[in-house]
């Protein structure tokens, strides 16, 4: 019925291919690109810290209570955590049937209830984030200086380069490996401060009190008021150095007399290299929907932009590009295509010897291929190395069909029909059987 309603209206028939093609060369352009087909395991990472505490503590009376009551969720496939020095991370993924929404919540009240068995010095409650393991990075950028310490390096690409990375299009977060943020280091010397009688809770309080940042109070006069700070301006070893500590008959006790004060890092054991040169290593990752090559093209093209923004001496080089390997493989995999196409086409003509029964697969094919790019984008699907694999197979399919046709309508023509009679009659004949076919 369709197939005869194409040959008498050859004009809509036109028409109809034109439409087909324009959606597909449309639909193209808004597929996202990427090497396998997204599949999202709904994956949840918990994250709970608990500063000075050793591994051993943290996996026993942290990780172990919550992940005691994570057991009791529903639709678990695997449950992982480790523990490092205060910090423990949770990894839960969920069955493919289950909502990531759904098990979000499910979690969420399981920490809370976990939350009454965690120690009290947990000033901080457990957080969790909804994570796609599939995801990794799509770009590494390595920040690195000569001149600049490696936590002024690290303050730029925290706060300026990473902060406006995550607000491009398609950006999900912007990770940060090997940070080095910058803190005043305080070595205590057990002896000296024996000898003064100063326990480390005398230390830490009066560090705490310097560090606040509260008010102490306030002068109020007619026509302007003033309020105390006694915090430190600026965490700085120097400042910390000067500071009171106790007063023991009647004179203070300065930080530097009992313990070394030094500039320097968090956590001086995490480091990242590239070229054998310390680095502050970015790590983009993309939204779910996202284009990965837009992505990374988005960033790129923001490169110079961002090197404008920092000092002559910081360097931003790319350490990994995920988008050049899929570049390479889709290329290779539409080069392929082509290939099959015209190779198809050829053969199809060698064998007819017939310019007239030739064009008719020579066009179908490209028109088909086209037109699923149309039906991909509705399906929510991406091009990547199964789907243009798919495409290259189907050309066979598609071949095959145009073929029969053609045949059946030719046998028509021998036996004496009019061209159009044959090509209505001949396509009503085998119109079901090039559907089961395909």
């Amino acid at each position: 019925m369709f197939a005869e309603l194409c040959i008498r209206r050859p004009v809509l028939t036109t028409l109809m291919m034109l439409s087909l093609i324009v959606s597909g060369l449309f639909a193209y352009r808004l597929l996202p690109v990427a090497a396998l087909p997204r599949v999202d395991f709904p994956t949840i990472n918990i994250t709970a810290t608990l500063p000075g505490a050793s591994p051993e503590t943290m996996a026993s009376a942290v990780a172990t209570p919550i992940e005691r009551q994570l057991s009791t969720i529903s639709g678990i496939t695997s449950l992982t955590s480790s523990s490092t020095q205060g910090s423990t991370s949770i990894t839960i993924q969920f069955d493919l049937s289950r909502s990531i929404d759904a098990a979000a919540l499910d979690v969420q009240s399981a920490l809370s209830v976990a939350q009454r068995q965690l120690p009290d010095e947990m000033t901080t409650p457990p957080s969790f984030r909804k994570v796609n393991p599939a995801d990794a990075p799509v770009i590494l950028l390595a920040i690195s200086s000569d001149t600049l310490p490696l936590s002024s390096v690290n303050e730029y690409a925290d706060t300026i380069i990473g902060q406006q990375i995550s607000q491009l299009p398609g950006v999900a977060q912007v990770q940060i490996y090997g940070t080095q943020k910058y803190a005043v280091r305080i070595r205590v010397d057990p002896a000296a401060a024996a000898t003064r009688n100063i326990s480390a809770s005398d230390i830490q309080s009066a560090i705490q009190a310097a560090a606040s940042n509260t008010p102490i109070g306030q002068l109020s006069g007619p026509k302007q008021s003033i309020t105390i700070d006694m915090g430190i301006p600026k965490a700085d070893a120097d400042v910390y150095r000067r500071l009171v500590v106790a007063w023991r008959n009647g004179a203070p006790v300065r930080l530097d007399e009992i313990a070394r004060i030094t500039n320097g890092v968090e956590n001086e054991r995490i480091a990242s290299w590239f070229n054998d040169e310390r680095s502050i290593v970015l790590a983009v990752v993309r939204q779910p929907e996202a284009n990965t090559v837009a992505v990374v093209d988005e960033v790129r093209g923001h490169l110079a932009q961002y090197r404008a923004q920092l000092p002559a001496s910081v360097n931003i080089q790319v350490l990994n590009d995920r988008s050049v390997s899929i570049r390479d493989a889709v290329a290779d995999v539409q080069k392929t295509l082509m290939e099959a196409i015209v190779l198809v086409v050829l053969v199809i003509f060698l064998f007819l010897r017939n310019v007239r029964a030739t064009i008719i697969p020579a066009l179908a094919l490209p028109i088909s291929i086209i037109a699923t790019f149309a039906a991909m984008w509705v399906l929510n699907f991406s091009i990547n190395n199964m789907t243009l694999l798919a495409l290259t197979l189907c050309v066979g399919f598609v071949v095959d069909d145009a073929i029969v046709v053609l045949e059946n309508i030719y046998r028509h023509i021998e036996n004496g029909m009019k061209p159009f009679a044959a090509a209505i009659l001949g396509a009503r004949e085998i119109g079901f059987t090039i559907i089961s076919m395909t």
